[in-house]
């Protein structure tokens, strides 16, 4: 099939994984992760590595943790991130961008580079992401630390962070503060929907994750290659502790890795400008990008249909279904986000194509807003060798907040178009519940999370007042409470609210 000179095709991907206990272990900084995946990906391009760089004219860098927010980083960092790296391997391109916090950038970035080319703003477009949350750790309580500072010249598109699209002064006041509390939540009021008991819906976590386990045992970019059994997942013990309910340590994305990777797009005149192979050729074929209500609005904390309608919409697009899928590779910071996609497409935790390419991120590792770029060049190298096959990429941002789509082939076709108008329409009128954010009466729990990781155990609640219905946020210190809530079943248990100067406090009734 001939298509338009102009069609974006990645044209290379690469990765790079520094484990503490390599021998080699250098604790390298966010820069030098990414100059590595950037390299891989240069010369999986079977062009001259030189040549290709020196061509790029566009790079997306993504959000690492450490500068994620308002903290500065505490081993420094570089002012132009995605300079540093171009500068390193001897590029110097006319624009680059850092991209907002979000799981779900690196499969909505493939689609922005792909309409830039189209559009003839860009011709070479590199997409580069790195975590060095390994570094930050080793270095925590040591004199001698590195300083990972550089200032560059040069243009910078930074968006900024915008981890205030996510959360805000009330949820914050209210313990979600990091992913777990914020995801226990969404696991937990889906427990909820299904009517399972806490021990039922912990093994259900266990087989969903457990085949996960054993891809990264076999992936050398893999943070923890460990094949992990379905009773070690569940089972809490000191090594697989409870980190907020209802996960264990197993069941967490591990964010303290040191990984990179990268992906090379260009024009298919490019391409053959620059002398890269066809057989490194792979096709967008469908993507669709959505956004969720705001977390609190959303009238079922168990589900994200504009998640659903996501994975629906880029299969729509790409014109094949389910069924014509050959590879999965679905992001999974918790078992949330997995269930949600796997229910929206019928698929099970056994499916023979799995639901994984990397090993997911408790297993393989949670780089931070880069995970899906690894899952990004894992399809691509899959579909080398699957020629004609399709393989789904799922990503996802924020508390279940953005969501993702691409559809992979080496079966050449134009660029598709994704018109998000209209589902974002259907979206905006999905009802909403109403919150009162100063809560006080009874009330009754909703979904929650318990925090064992702060001094005091304590409970994360999101609940509905009994006097109108409406939702509100409270936390819970009370002994009573909070061991039912980690030693039983809180679901729809009465409580009394009282308001309080930094938030709401509940008490069992």
């Amino acid at each position: 099939m001939a298509v338009d000179p102009r069609t974006p095709v990645i044209v290379g991907v690469g990765q790079f994984t520094e484990r503490i206990d390599d021998p080699d272990y250098r604790g390298m900084s966010a820069v030098d992760l990414a100059t590595a995946a950037a390299r891989a990906a240069l010369a999986d391009t079977g062009a001259d590595e030189a040549q290709v760089a020196q061509s790029v004219d566009t790079v997306f860098g993504l959000r690492q943790f450490e500068i994620s927010g308002p903290m500065p980083a505490r081993l420094g960092k570089s002012n132009n991130y995605p300079r540093s790296v171009m500068k390193r391997l001897g590029g110097d391109p006319a624009r680059v961008v850092l991209e907002p916090v979000g799981g779900h950038s690196p499969q909505k970035l493939v689609a922005e580079a792909g309409n830039a080319i189209v559009g003839g703003d860009a011709d070479v477009v590199m997409i580069m992401g790195s975590e060095p949350g390994s570094t930050a750790k080793y270095f925590a309580d040591k004199d001698d630390k590195p300083d990972f500072t550089e200032n560059i010249d040069g243009q910078l598109e930074d968006r900024g962070h915008q981890i205030f699209s996510y959360i805000d002064d009330y949820t914050v006041q209210h313990g979600l503060t990091g992913a777990p509390a914020q995801y226990g939540l969404l696991d937990n009021a889906r427990r909820a929907r299904l009517r399972l008991g806490v021990e039922e819906y912990r093994h259900q976590m266990a087989e969903l994750f457990s085949p996960m386990s054993k891809v990264a045992a076999r992936n050398p970019f893999s943070s923890s290659p460990v094949e992990r059994s379905v009773e070690e997942i569940e089972t809490i013990t000191d090594e697989n502790r409870m980190i907020c309910d209802p996960y264990p340590r197993l069941l967490v994305a591990r964010d303290t890795v040191n990984q990179g990777a990268a992906t090379v797009l260009m024009s298919i005149d490019s391409a053959r400008r620059l002398g890269v192979p066809e057989d490194k050729w792979v096709y967008l074929h469908g993507y669709a990008n959505l956004i969720e209500q705001a977390l609190l609005d959303r009238a079922d904390l168990g589900a994200g249909p504009a998640s659903v309608l996501a994975a629906h919409e880029g299969l729509r697009v790409a014109g094949i279904g389910v069924d014509d899928i050959a590879t999965f590779d679905l992001y999974s910071c918790f078992p949330f986000p997995v269930f949600l996609i796997c229910e929206a497409l019928g698929l099970s935790a056994d499916d023979p194509r799995g639901l994984t390419l990397t090993g997911g991120l408790p297993y393989f590792g949670g780089p931070g807003n880069s995970y899906s770029l690894h899952g990004i060049a894992e399809t691509a190298v899959q579909m080398r060798s699957k020629p004609g096959q399709f393989g789904f990429v799922g990503a996802n941002g924020g508390i279940m907040s953005k969501y993702s789509v691409g559809i992979y082939s080496t079966r050449p076709t134009e660029w598709p178009t994704f018109c998000s108008t209209e589902l974002a329409k259907q979206v905006a009128a999905l009802p909403t519940v109403p919150v009162t954010k100063t809560a006080d009466g009874v009330g009754t729990i909703e979904t929650y999370s318990v925090r064992y990781d702060w001094p005091v155990r304590t409970g994360i609640i999101v609940g509905r007042l009994n006097a109108d219905g409406s939702r509100f946020m409270a936390t819970s210190e009370d002994v009573d409470l909070v061991s039912l809530m980690s030693e039983g079943d809180p679901l729809g248990a009465k409580i009394v609210v009282t308001p309080m100067e930094n938030g709401n406090r509940a008490v069992l009734r």
